[in-house]
């Protein structure tokens, strides 16, 4: 095949034209901005907030250790056999 050919062809059917590529535009004009609803704000804050919070609660913790410690604490089995079955069935669900 020629190359004159194929330039006319090329001409013919703008294979070149679609290969040039326009300028950007300007960046002039308005700018791209993210706004957060006060419901995002108030997730945010909650979830920092659970973030922060210690998994122990440690007014509950004491108050077991001193009824450990003064003897008081007492479980029953029925309680504790039942607690028991009732967590080994949610988890095999």
């Amino acid at each position: 095949m020629r190359i004159d050919a194929y330039n006319q062809i090329a001409q013919i059917y703008g294979v070149q034209n679609s290969r040039k590529t326009q300028k950007a535009q300007s960046t002039n004009g308005p700018k791209d901005q993210v706004s957060i609803s006060s419901a995002g704000r108030d997730y945010q804050v909650a979830k920092n907030a659970v973030s922060e919070a210690s998994d122990i609660r440690e007014d509950k913790v004491s108050q077991l250790k001193s009824m450990i410690d003064a003897g008081t604490y007492s479980v029953q089995p029925g309680d504790f056999a039942s607690k028991l079955l009732e967590k080994y069935n949610n988890s095999i669900m």
